[in-house]
């Protein structure tokens, strides 16, 4: 086991931060835990980190020039055996990510140059093992893996504004995985599994009296992307199982300002989205499963909008969920899928103005597949199946939402 790489940066005075982080070897990180007939709570975090970097610039201006490489593998595991009862809630959040960039400005701008490269596997991997748990709290149990990670968030007052802008480029050769598996006897408050893998991902958010103008170029070319929840259980009242998978994401959100993104997105790798619920007696039971190569979605709550949009897609795109049950209520069984897609909206109510150049290359197959089987008696299953090639959504929408 290698420790990982991480540096924390704030700046008062305006700046220049120069990261160089390279990781080698491989970043380990498990927790087993075995309890009894609990009464209260069951809370368990576990995380594998390659190169972290965060910093913050408070009224004066930074610029972030910085550079991560995960060569070696990361990987976090979390097995719990949770025998008898267990009547509080149960929190299990296992986090595997290779690079992370997180940034805040406030009234200031933040100038970013920043290189990700994750050569090595990324897993994330949660169980709850044997067959006799009973889930008699609520639960909330995700495993989460993720290659490359961006995030700035910005935010001003009156006329001291506040700026992301710059330039992001990430790319992801090796696979990235998420599982999560159970197999409860009982659960009876809601209890949600949920399992997600991106290969790249960037956010950027910013308030009122703020502006983005960021360049972001992913490229995810490792041999699969895949998002697996697995969930067989006696009697479940309220059961939810979800898993989502995507080769590269870029998320843009502005409240007051210019919102000007350029996105150059390409996947090769496979992307899989998969769940399988069970419930053999269930009141409800929801099962979604959600797969999608190149993403991107800027919406801004003022006037002006720009985006430069590019995405190519030759990997395969699968998302598939189903369920079984032998007797009881409710079934919601949905999946979807896609090779390229682009949402952009900006405001009605402040006159807006949204400018795009949106270019989209699928040549992947794509699927969406839906199970749904009660072999005794039910009341409701409702299943809904969505598979697109490519999809761009754009508008100006009243900040209320009418």
């Amino acid at each position: 086991m290698c420790a990982a790489a991480a540096t924390e940066v704030v700046a008062q005075d305006r700046g220049l931060v120069l990261n160089e982080q390279l990781q080698l070897g491989d970043v380990v990180a498990g927790q087993t835990l075995n309890v009894v007939d609990v009464s209260d709570q069951v809370t368990v975090s576990n995380a594998a980190q390659g190169n972290s970097l965060t910093g913050g610039a408070d009224g004066q201006d930074l610029d972030v020039r910085s550079s991560q490489d995960m060569r070696g593998e990361t990987s976090a595991s979390t097995t719990l055996t949770l025998d008898g009862d267990t009547n509080g809630l149960v929190t299990s959040v296992t986090q595997a990510s290779g690079n992370y960039l997180a940034g805040t400005a406030a009234s200031a701008q933040m100038a970013i140059d920043a290189t990700q490269m994750v050569s090595g596997d990324v897993t994330a991997t949660t169980v709850i093992t044997g067959q006799d748990a009973r889930l008699v709290g609520s639960g909330t149990i995700a495993a989460a893996a993720m290659g490359n990670t961006v995030a700035l968030a910005g935010s001003g007052s009156g006329g001291d504004r506040a700026s992301l802008v710059g330039s992001i480029n990430q790319t992801v050769t090796g696979d990235v995985r998420a599982t999560n598996q159970a197999s409860p006897r009982f659960v009876r408050d809601p209890a949600e599994f949920s399992s997600q893998a991106v290969a790249n991902t960037v956010q950027a958010t910013s308030g009122p009296s703020a502006n983005q103008e960021l360049e972001v170029r992913q490229r995810s070319s490792g041999a699969m992307v895949e998002a697996g929840t697995g969930v067989w259980a006696g009697n479940g009242w309220n059961l939810a199982a979800r898993a989502h998978a995507g080769g590269n994401q870029a998320t843009f959100y502005n409240q007051g300002g210019s919102l000007v993104p350029t996105t150059d997105q390409e996947n090769t790798a496979q992307i899989r989205g998969a769940v399988q619920l069970n419930s053999y007696d269930f009141g409800k039971g929801t099962a979604t499963a959600s797969a999608v190569a190149n993403e991107v979605t800027v919406g801004n709550n003022d006037i002006y909008v720009d985006i430069d949009n590019t995405q190519m897609n030759t990997g395969g795109v699968e998302a598939s969920a189903s369920f079984v049950g032998q007797k009881g209520y409710d079934a919601y069984v949905g999946a979807n899928a896609a090779g390229n897609s682009v949402t952009g909206y900006a405001c009605a109510e402040c006159g807006g103005d949204l400018q795009v150049r949106n270019v989209q290359s699928n040549s992947g197959n794509v699927s969406a597949i839906v199970n749904s089987t009660i072999n005794g008696n039910g009341r409701n299953v409702i299943a809904g199946a969505n598979a697109v090639g490519n999809s761009a959504t754009f508008y100006v929408t009243r900040t209320s939402g009418n």
